[in-house]
């Protein structure tokens, strides 16, 4: 696979006063938006893990509407075609950016799998915990623990989504699926209940900017990307495309089903207009 893709420069950062103008008032309503919320669901679960165990029916919403808030906050525009399954499983996305997270939170109220780092992202970390996201290690000593946490949530009702690339990208390519993860889904009898929908997503750039605009790859820190997201006095959109879910069982094994959900995923991707 060639990747030199990821060693290409990153654009520089470069803001002027009236983009710095909206860095402060944007970034002050996304924060208070963001972190009042995130007091209120933290209240609401002192509630709701007692009273309902690892289901979690009243939180998924504060969420959902930071998510689209963000959107409204941001200016960007989303676009959804299709709709979010209903059944029970997971939903696998290809991955540009951290803007995924508010993307795919906007149109479903979902559960992330992200790698166990993440925890320890400062503010990130703390928004991902409180949110249910569930961290995976890539230790092979901790392979069997979290197959049962995996399981415990699937079978919980929870509809988990993860990033079969394992990377984030430049937003205009789809790298081969890792066929990992779906393993879970063929063991103990969950390959008969359950289903994968996979999810196309698409940034287009403003009129005028690099078409990689709102993709994280490489060496990319996060405060820059938010920063530039911030300041842009124009946004692009975002294009998400929900593809009919299909029953695990209708694959032989994890590598044929990753390989269908790389295909929709990508030729959906390849065939976006700009």
């Amino acid at each position: 696979m060639n990747t030199d893709w990821m060693n290409a420069p990153v654009p520089p950062l470069r803001i002027g006063p009236a983009g710095w103008l909206r860095v402060v008032w944007k970034g002050a309503v996304l924060g208070l938006v963001t972190f009042g919320c995130l007091g209120l669901l933290l209240l609401v679960r002192l509630v709701e893990a007692p009273l309902f165990g690892p289901a979690r029916p009243w939180t998924p919403w504060i969420t959902q509407f930071v998510c689209r808030s963000a959107f409204v906050i941001l200016g960007l525009r989303r676009d959804v075609r299709g709709e979010p399954m209903h059944e029970k499983g997971a939903v696998v996305a290809n991955h540009s950016s951290w803007l995924d997270i508010f993307t795919l939170n906007a149109s479903q109220r979902i559960y992330f799998v992200a790698k166990a780092e993440v925890a320890d992202w400062p503010a990130i970390g703390w928004l991902a915990r409180a949110t249910g996201t569930v961290f995976i290690a890539r230790k092979g000593a901790e392979a069997k623990q979290q197959q049962q946490v995996f399981e415990d949530r699937l079978r919980a009702g929870h509809q988990l989504l993860f990033f079969p690339e394992g990377t984030s990208t430049d937003a205009i390519r789809v790298l081969p699926f890792k066929s990992t993860l779906f393993q879970a889904f063929y063991t103990h009898g969950l390959d008969r209940v359950m289903h994968i929908q996979p999810v196309t997503v698409i940034y287009h750039a403003p009129p005028g900017e690099d078409p990689r605009h709102y993709g994280w790859w490489g060496d990319m820190g996060f405060a820059p990307h938010l920063l530039a997201a911030l300041a842009a006095p124009r946004h692009g959109r975002v294009e998400v495309i929900y593809h009919p879910p299909v029953p695990v069982d209708a694959f032989p094994g994890r590598k044929e089903l990753a390989a269908y959900c790389e295909r929709v995923i990508r030729t959906a991707h390849s065939l976006a207009e700009a």
